[in-house]
């Protein structure tokens, strides 16, 4: 094993990520589900949480699967851009959006649950701080997820995506949790270019 690797393993915000999964493992398996998920009625009767909580809750096994590797996958593409604190406030700050986006623009959706949207929060913010690293494979990841986002508005879920997932795919969570990442990626980003022309002056 690389010293490179052994770094990264032993970062805390990889044990964030495992913190994550293992959460949304148990809740899964704990019958939860119709407690914690997204809830209209319920969040309009003051359960406020559930806009947050619906996140981490899933349909089905193959659906939490779907998510997990998921975000495995931002683990290993862009992890390593942002520490821990900075990476709790990215899935806190996009699942709330998620949620408080379905509340307010979307009166059809009753229930809903998944990390999906959170998902896509943590690949535009981890793809943002990318740039400056790794451009070009920055850049076409962005274009990816834009082209995605895209193709949801105007044609829907992706072919295959809700057989997969064991149920409807509400698309405009994808799209809240991606405007998300993008503010608050775009902040933190901010804030550390500020830090180090400080530091360099």
């Amino acid at each position: 094993m690389t010293s490179t690797l052994q770094r990264y393993l032993r970062s805390p915000a990889i044990w964030l990520a495992v913190g994550v999964a293992v959460l949304c493992v148990v809740l899964q398996f704990s019958g939860l589900e119709p407690t914690l998920r997204f809830d209209r009625q319920a969040i309009e009767k003051g359960h406020w949480w559930l806009l947050l909580s619906g996140n981490f809750v899933h349909l089905s096994e193959s659906h939490l699967g779907m998510n997990m590797a998921g975000l495995a996958l931002i683990v290993a593409l862009v992890w390593a851009q942002f520490n821990i604190w900075q990476w709790l406030l990215i899935i806190v700050f996009s699942s709330i959006c998620v949620g408080v986006g379905l509340f307010l623009f979307d009166e059809k959706i009753i229930w809903y649950v998944g990390f999906s949207g959170t998902l896509h929060g943590l690949i535009i913010a981890g793809s943002l701080a990318d740039l400056k690293r790794y451009p070009r494979s920055a850049s076409a990841l962005l274009a990816m997820i834009g082209a995605k986002l895209l193709w949801e508005q105007i044609a829907g879920p992706l072919p295959g995506s809700e057989s997969a997932a064991g149920g409807s795919v509400v698309v405009n969570a994808h799209l809240y949790g991606a405007i998300a990442g993008l503010a608050i990626g775009a902040v933190l980003l901010a804030i550390r270019y500020s830090q180090s022309s400080k530091t360099v002056i």
